[in-house]
């Protein structure tokens, strides 16, 4: 139709004008990105085509872009975290911010200061975007009520992880070309997993089936209640995927009796090479990391032709400049 546009055109619009003076106005229109449970479809998409639109940074010699030239980004970490926090801090290395590291461990939050009060506080010193990881599920709604500048949600307690999940969905549509139509499982502990709820959401909503795949105390029957499919017999449906997500099994859970051990949980749900042959020849194989190796799946898997976790990595850096990008971009606007 004439006068129509795809997202993707707006996408490398906006990332052509990222490296010169002239601005457009968005069709991304959220200062904040806290969960996909609340975007849309073209949402969703907007961030994927940005997210394309952005990848060939990271193949160039100088490997930045002006877009957040002279804006701060505060990574607000109240958890452990490796990949994501130095994906997070890449990411806007490349857009060409300032970056601070916050370290909860010894800020004022010790000394009795409330969260509400720690984020005014660093917002007054002139920052840009808050990227926040924290153990309590709605932290970054709290964050982003009571500050000025972007928020972005890096994982609250057992709600969201939305970049993981862009980013997976990313690597999808990037191997399978689509996403309508494809059967995807989720396996291990969803009962626990934020990364099991944004993938959930996101793909629903770009037309996916998704599958939730584990034993019974770790994939409650309660999900289908949010459109998934739950399976507790891993060899029985196998061959029905055509992308297979598998979660990490955290160890310390081991203790707290909701499986036996960890032989046991791999004998019965670990992807290893004979369980591959069942399934579909072109399935693709996923993992958010870090990788139990010989627990969720076997080395031969994880390291396999099959494999897509290297991927992932890598296009947590496009999808995570995309999403800081189109965030300030919207906050400027609005």
């Amino acid at each position: 139709m004439t006068g129509v546009r795809h997202p993707a055109q707006d996408a490398k619009r906006l990332v052509a004008t990222a490296s010169g003076t002239e601005r457009e106005s968005v069709a991304w229109p959220h200062r904040d990105l806290l969960s996909l449970e609340e975007l849309t479809a073209d949402e969703i998409t907007v961030i994927l085509d940005t997210a394309e639109a952005f990848e060939d940074v990271s193949t160039r010699s100088v490997k930045k872009v002006p877009a957040l030239r002279g804006r701060v980004v505060v990574n607000l970490f109240f958890e452990d975290s490796t990949r994501t926090r130095t994906s997070f801090t890449l990411a806007a290395q490349r857009l060409s911010a300032d970056v601070i590291d916050f370290t909860a461990r010894t800020s004022a939050l010790n000394k009795g200061e409330s969260l509400r009060d720690t984020v005014r506080n660093i917002e007054a010193m002139g920052v840009d975007l808050i990227v926040c990881r924290h153990s309590a599920s709605g932290a970054p709604y709290l964050i982003a009520r009571n500050v000025n500048c972007s928020v972005i949600n890096a994982g609250d307690g057992r709600h969201e992880h939305p970049t993981q999940g862009l980013l997976d969905i990313y690597t999808i549509r990037q191997a399978k070309k689509r996403i309508d139509g494809l059967n995807v499982a989720i396996v291990g502990d969803v009962a626990n997993s934020r990364v099991a709820r944004s993938n959930l959401h996101g793909l629903l909503k770009l037309g996916a089936e998704v599958s939730f795949v584990g034993p019974t105390t770790l994939v409650p029957k309660a999900f289908e209640q949010l459109g998934a499919n739950i399976y507790h017999n891993f060899d029985a449906v196998i061959d029905r995927f055509d992308v297979i997500n598998m979660l990490r099994v955290q160890r310390e859970r081991v203790t707290s009796n909701v499986f036996p051990s960890l032989e046991e949980y791999s004998r019965l749900f670990g992807l290893t090479n004979e369980r591959m042959k069942r399934a579909k020849p072109d399935v693709l194989v996923m993992h958010p990391g870090p990788i139990n190796r010989g627990v969720e799946m076997s080395a031969d898997v994880a390291d396999g032709q099959k494999s897509a976790i290297l991927r992932q990595v890598a296009n947590g850096l496009s999808v995570r400049m995309a999403v800081m990008f189109l965030c300030k971009q919207a906050a400027d606007v609005g």
